[in-house]
């Protein structure tokens, strides 16, 4: 078996929750210094979808992505997703629900002094009692999970590495892992190839496209960079000063639909491969 079956093997094998829906039905976020965030925002994504949210900076991507797991709360309408109503949950129940949902941030957010093993691990937080967190137990099962999350991202060979040693694109790839780990029913990514060069930056989203067709699992990517959300995601939503102008085929999409979602004609860092 060649490295890329491996690495297909292993991500199959990381696909043990079902994948889940995600709703928005009219939803407005005003943040407390008046700031409106999301514009009545109404949204269906199936479960299983590959989506790409694009848009400029302060057109409300990133608040989109957060409402879905629970990190800015909607000032009014419903986000749903799989079977919780994500809009009034708190605590346990909160905790809970961002235990389904895999995160993945433009600054990695790896803990620099630690091995890759022991960030990816963190993955399994949520799924662990707290007495083994803070003792640093982990069960076999827990172990597996990661050197698998770690094989389907090509970076098993890394595993006793410290992050601060890792390049960007491997960063990235490792935080990638962290989040298969939970065996999420919904991968959230809110610019993850925003500091990375361009070849790096289309290694990670293929590993995304791949985690996506080859587990099912819901995948929503926050991007401003029209050439990559067209050549990796099925379907893309436009938001423009947090209102939906676009939701539509990703390749579909024209250059006049993406100057609609810029509000100004395309310019030469709208693309990745300028």
């Amino acid at each position: 078996m060649n490295t890329d079956q491996h690495r297909a093997e292993a991500r199959a094998q990381l696909a043990a929750s079902a994948s889940w829906s995600i709703r928005l039905d009219d939803v407005s976020v005003t943040y407390p210094n008046g700031t409106k965030a999301l514009r009545n925002v109404s949204l269906d994504i199936a479960a299983g979808e590959m989506v790409s949210v694009v848009g400029l900076s302060g057109s409300g991507k990133s608040t989109l992505i957060r409402t879905i797991n629970g990190l800015v709360p909607a000032t009014s309408g419903t986000v749903a997703v799989g079977p919780h109503t994500v809009t009034g949950l708190r605590g346990r129940q909160l905790r809970r629900l961002r235990g389904h949902v895999g995160m993945i941030f433009q600054g990695f957010n790896l803990a620099d002094r630690t091995s890759v093993y022991r960030n990816v691990l963190v993955g399994r937080f949520a799924s662990t009692p707290t007495y083994r967190n803070l003792l640093g137990l982990t069960t076999a099962t827990d172990r597996e999970l990661a050197l698998r999350s770690l094989q389907s991202v090509g970076m098993l060979d890394k595993v006793w590495t410290r992050a601060a040693q890792l390049s960007g694109g491997q960063k990235q790839r490792v935080a990638i892992a962290r989040a298969l780990t939970q065996q999420p029913s919904v991968m959230l990514a809110d610019e993850p190839v925003a500091s990375l060069d361009p070849p790096t930056a289309h290694a990670v989203m293929n590993d995304l496209r791949r985690v996506n067709t080859e587990t099912g699992l819901t995948v929503l990517v926050n991007i401003h960079l029209m050439d990559l959300a067209r050549t990796y995601t099925t379907r893309m939503i436009g938001l423009r000063d947090g209102e939906l102008v676009y939701d539509g085929s990703a390749a579909d999409a024209t250059e006049a639909d993406f100057e609609r979602i810029y509000g100004r004609p395309i310019q030469p860092d709208d693309r990745l491969d300028r």
